[in-house]
């Protein structure tokens, strides 16, 4: 049994990403360990097909952290078993090459998006400079390798010369005959709080609807948001429920009126983005309020499940959503489609070239 090692520095109950990857290639019949960090407070991890690892780190922000994470990452890896190593973004790169380098092992890259292009990253010239540094000395030593949609391969291949293939993270297709009773009306964001998300214009928004926000998740903008929410004097409208383990989630997410998919236009990482919460909405069946952006362009034109805006102001989300609220023949007809999306895309379809991309690498 050939046997992978993944890793990741964040947290392993949230990453619904590599849940899906993991376990999909563990019931391939191959042996998977995915290696994390512990934090502090963790949540217990959930029962899978594929072991789980965390090492636990002295440091727990910024620089110092990313230092002794990968050095601790280097020597795990270096004493196990292991017939291909996969580098999740480039917060775990480096270890993963050298490893390789001194196992002549095949080395795989999974860029779930342009890293150096994000917003926290783009913004502040120092770190920038630091992550660009990695990202040129490594990427173009990973030749195998693959992301969520076109542009992103597109740009790798510009940057770098390589050709990666295109793996996109999209729900699971569970109980699609099943739609719960709704008995509430919220506005939901869950996924990663943070820079970049347009909460600067998305919590002034709430001024003008008369339905609450629920916000599921954490990240390094939280604290940001709470300050805006007490500015707007819209603490009676927002909920925060802090980060929620999938399974229960996916209990939630059916529940709400309309989902946010939002992302500010600066940083090419948003522009050319293919949001996990974007495929979540759809399979939960609740239409969703989403930046009119290029991949979600193309794939609303197929079938038509969101609103898409260009204008990220606090006034034409206010205006949006409250015209969705209202329009009850667009909402329904959007929740339909959302139904008729999901069938067809889906993990079910979309693991299939995954498991192909692992077989022609090791078997």
């Amino acid at each position: 049994m050939k046997k992978i090692y993944f890793t990741v520095i964040n947290e392993l109950v949230y990453d619904q990403r590599m849940i899906r990857i993991c376990g999909t290639l563990s019931r391939q019949n191959y042996e998977v360990v995915l290696v994390g960090r512990q934090f502090k407070r963790a949540a217990t991890l959930q029962s899978h097909p594929f072991q789980q690892v965390r090492l636990h780190c002295w440091f727990t922000k910024g620089k110092s952290l990313y230092i002794e994470f990968n050095i601790r990452l280097f020597f795990y890896l270096l004493f196990k078993k292991m017939d291909a190593l996969c580098a999740i973004d480039l917060d775990t790169i480096l270890p993963c090459y050298w490893v390789s380098r001194v196992k002549g092992i095949p080395r795989i890259y999974d860029a779930h998006e342009l890293f150096c292009e994000m917003k926290e990253v783009r913004t502040r010239e120092r770190i920038y400079r630091f992550w660009k540094k990695i990202e040129r000395f490594a990427v173009p030593r990973f030749k195998l390798g693959y992301t969520v949609n076109l542009p992103i391969a597109q740009e790798f291949k510009k940057m770098y010369n390589v050709d990666y293939a295109i793996i996109r993270n999209i729900a699971v297709l569970n109980n699609p005959e099943l739609q719960p009773v709704k008995t509430e009306t919220f506005l939901l964001y869950q996924g990663a709080v943070n820079e970049g998300r347009s909460f600067e214009t998305l919590i002034p928004a709430m001024q003008h609807i008369d339905v609450p926000l629920m916000i599921c998740g954490d990240g390094n903008f939280m604290q940001e948001v709470k300050r805006l929410v007490e500015k707007y004097n819209v603490k009676h409208k927002v909920i925060f429920k802090g980060k929620i383990n999938p399974d229960a989630l996916k209990k939630i997410t059916p529940l709400a009126t309309i989902g946010i998919t939002l992302f500010d236009r600066e940083g090419m990482s948003n522009y050319y983005s293919l949001a996990n919460r974007f495929f979540d909405y759809i399979h939960a069946g609740i239409p969703q309020l989403c930046a009119d952006y290029p991949v979600y362009r193309e794939m609303n034109a197929q079938f038509e499940v969101a609103v898409l805006i260009s204008d990220l102001s606090s006034e034409n989300i206010a205006k949006q959503i409250n015209i969705l609220l209202a329009d009850t023949a667009l909402y329904g007809k959007l929740c339909e489609n959302c139904l008729a999306a999901r069938a067809v895309y889906n993990w079910q379809q979309e693991e299939k070239k995954l498991v192909e991309f692992y077989n022609n690498l090791l078997q």
